[in-house]
Order: structure tokens, then sequence, then C-alpha cells
């Protein structure tokens, strides 16, 4: 796979995480399963394929979706689709950042997969022309930075105060989540507002997907793996809430996911659900 990044400069870098673009994927299997890590994403389709997304038990299609499509916040996982020589460019927004751009309360994105042009009108599909007729990443790239510059309202930026939350939030064990929510100067219903509006869904609520990504990153980064550990240091009233939010979030229980190497598949987010082609 040719896989390139790309790093913002600029007001939007605050933002939006770097550009992705990738072409000549081909994966071994074809349907992958996604969990939730607190971004939104706007997602163009670059190879003509259409993409499905799939009903989590029955695995039965339940979503088309083509060209260019928004992908909000998820609060469980969600199944996919997966393509033979696929060709896709991303604009991943940081956690925060969605609402400088959408201009609606993100809270409204929440658990959705829509047409991008619902937001964006037929400009969006204007902007994928231009991404397919440019013919290297670099180009695709400026294109697209030039259009989210264009679009971007400072005047829609979250406060100083809630960034700072965010920031230790991210910065902080999950366990000194509480602290960090108790310290905003503001009442609780006031930061629940602001995180429905700028992330989608409650504090308490992105905790727990932090959380979860930080249970992702100990399993990747481990040598050998102490479920009651993790379960402890993470703060997990006990055994069996552990393996309950590891199912809620993944739809698979900790041990399988071990057995299926999920946890060496290469992206903490993504792992396949089969594995024919």
């Amino acid at each position: 796979m040719h896989l390139e990044l790309h790093q913002l400069e600029g007001n939007i870098a605050t933002y939006v995480e770097p550009l992705i673009y990738y072409k000549d994927f081909f994966p071994d299997h074809t349907i992958e399963r996604v969990v939730p890590t607190g971004h939104v994403h706007l997602i163009f389709e670059l190879d003509g394929f259409v993409r499905n997304t799939f009903d989590n038990k029955t695995l039965k299609p339940n979503g088309t979706h083509t060209k260019v499509w928004v992908s909000g916040i998820q609060q469980n996982y969600i199944s996919i689709s997966a393509h033979q020589n696929s060709e896709m460019f991303v604009v991943r927004f940081k956690p925060f950042g969605a609402y400088p751009f959408f201009q609606t309360s993100i809270h409204e994105l929440s658990n959705q997969i829509q047409p991008a042009e619902i937001f964006f009108g037929t400009e969006i599909l204007a902007l994928r022309r231009d991404i397919l007729m440019k013919n290297s990443a670099e180009e695709k790239f400026k294109v697209t930075e030039q259009w989210l510059n264009r679009i971007f309202n400072p005047d829609k930026v979250p406060s100083s105060e809630f960034l700072k939350v965010l920031e230790e939030f991210q910065s902080n064990p999950v366990s000194k989540h509480n602290l960090v929510v108790e310290s905003y100067p503001k009442t609780r219903k006031h930061l629940i507002d602001q995180f429905k509006k700028f992330i989608g869904v409650t504090p308490k609520y992105y905790h727990r997907i932090l959380r979860f990504n930080e249970i992702l990153h100990q399993i990747n980064q481990a040598h050998k793996i102490e479920w009651s550990q993790i379960a402890y240091q993470c703060e997990y009233t006990d055994q069996s809430h552990f393996i309950k939010e590891f199912k809620h979030f993944s739809g698979i229980n900790p041990k399988k996911f071990i057995q299926e190497d999920y946890h060496n598949y290469g992206d903490n987010n993504f792992f396949p659900l089969d594995r024919e082609g």
C-alpha cells in the first residue's frame, strides 16, 4: 500500500489531524471492524467502489456510501467493507476540531454516517473532482488544505477553558479525569453542553472512549498481557465490568481479541473480521 500523510499549517492545524491519502491497498479481508476513537471523519473514495456498512450482529449490509461522506463520532464499533486496490483520501478532525468547519453541534453527528453534501453542499463534490484530477498526493493535499482554510470559521472555536479540560483529559491518566472535570471553572451542565457541542458526547462517555483506547495501546505495547492489572490501572470496578466495556467498544471479549491476533494487526482501531481477501 502507498500511504502519505500531510501536516497542515496555520490555524487549521490546531483542529485537523494530518491529512491521509492512500492507494494500492489490497487487504486480506472483506469486512473490518472500526472501534471508536472520538474523531469525526470526512472520507473521499477515489476508486469508484461503493462502501458498505454492516449490521454488527448479522453482518448483512445496512448502508451504502459513495463519493464523499461524513462519519461522526461513534459510540460503538462499526463494521465496514474493505476493497481490493482501494484509493481513499481522509480528513480526520481532532476530537474538538470539527465544529468550526461544520458549524453545527457535533452531537447531531453522533453515530451518524451521512453523505457529505448534507453539510457542505455540492462544493464537496467539486472538491472531490479536484482531488481526483490532481496527479500527485502533494497537489491533492494542497487543494484540500485550501478548502479547509476557506470554510474554517475562527468565531466557532472552543473556549480556552474547555480546551484546557480536553488537554488534561488527553495528557493525564484516565484515573484523573474526574478531578479534571471538577476543576472546570463553570457548571457541570455547561461542561456537558460544551462536550456535546464540540466533541459529540458527554464527558463521561468521552472518558470511556479514551479509557478503551488506552487499553488498546497497552495491549499493543505489552510483552505479556495481564488483564487484571490493566483493569485495575484503568479503574474498572471489577473484571466483569472491564470485559463488558471491552465487548461494548470492540464487539469481542478480550481473550478472543488476543487469540485472533487483532492486537498485532497494525492499526489499534481497525481489525479484520475475515481474512478471505
